[in-house]
């Protein structure tokens, strides 16, 4: 049964790195956690039983799967069969990498409003970032202030002026190993995670990836071995 003493919160999940951390923030800081996460079409399908997984050690509320058809649009590598970008000098990369998928955040976070709104809960949390991340439009404090904004107008608490929605995004000014050194403080278990944009099948990571290369440089400046799992071929020192 919820406890009705917590205040409830959506906390979006993939099951990766960034939104295992946000999770444990989450239930660190009281909040009675609603674990979302996404079958979107995206290559990277892994996540999602690493996401089942984390939810329920972790101790989330309720973990739910909603199933929504990126992949019928197109538009990004992650939701195609497409080759993912390896190896890219992200320090000298420019633009909008093509692992981005055409509003997906904005697609998230409006069906986390709708569950919200049925739950009765006040808060959505997010694990935008916007230091180590690829470049994503809507990974920015602008585009989240906005959706707040919109999301006072377009929902019946909002309208009826009882309690307003509020976006948190603890991890969005933070790096990526600073996110590890919170999460590992928190208890996080990195080893159950996955972040890799091409795993394998059972979810072992290529390591060359921009979502390899930004995780494995947390960790390694943080003098840690990332505990995760990569595939026999990729160029992992242990």
């Amino acid at each position: 049964m919820p406890n009705l003493s917590k205040p409830r919160a959506v906390v979006l999940f993939s099951g990766g790195l960034d939104s295992t951390t946000l999770l444990a923030i989450a239930i660190q800081e009281g909040y009675d956690a609603y674990a979302l996460s996404f079958r979107y079409g995206q290559r990277h399908e892994a996540e999602l039983r690493a996401a089942e997984r984390l939810a329920r050690a972790m101790g989330a509320r309720q973990h739910r799967v909603f199933e929504v058809d990126l992949r019928s649009f197109g538009g990004s590598v992650l939701t195609s069969e497409l080759p993912v970008p390896k190896g890219r000098d992200l320090s000298a990369a420019a633009g909008i990498p093509p692992t981005y998928v055409p509003a997906r955040n904005t697609v998230f976070l409006a069906l986390a409003l709708a569950w919200a709104e049925t739950l009765e809960a006040g808060h959505i949390f997010i694990g935008v970032n916007a230091l180590d991340y690829s470049g994503y439009p809507d990974c920015r404090p602008e585009f989240i202030e906005a959706f707040e904004r919109m999301a006072r107008l377009a929902t019946k608490a909002g309208v009826e002026g009882a309690e307003r929605v509020r976006i948190h995004t603890p991890l969005i000014n933070l790096r990526k190993a600073e996110i590890i050194r919170k999460g590992l403080a928190l208890g996080v278990d990195y080893s159950q995670t996955v972040s890799c944009y091409d795993p394998l099948p059972e979810g072992e990571a290529c390591g060359e990836c921009d979502a390899c290369q930004l995780r494995r440089r947390g960790f390694e400046e943080n003098s840690i071995e990332d505990p995760a799992p990569y595939r026999a071929s990729a160029n992992i020192v242990r």
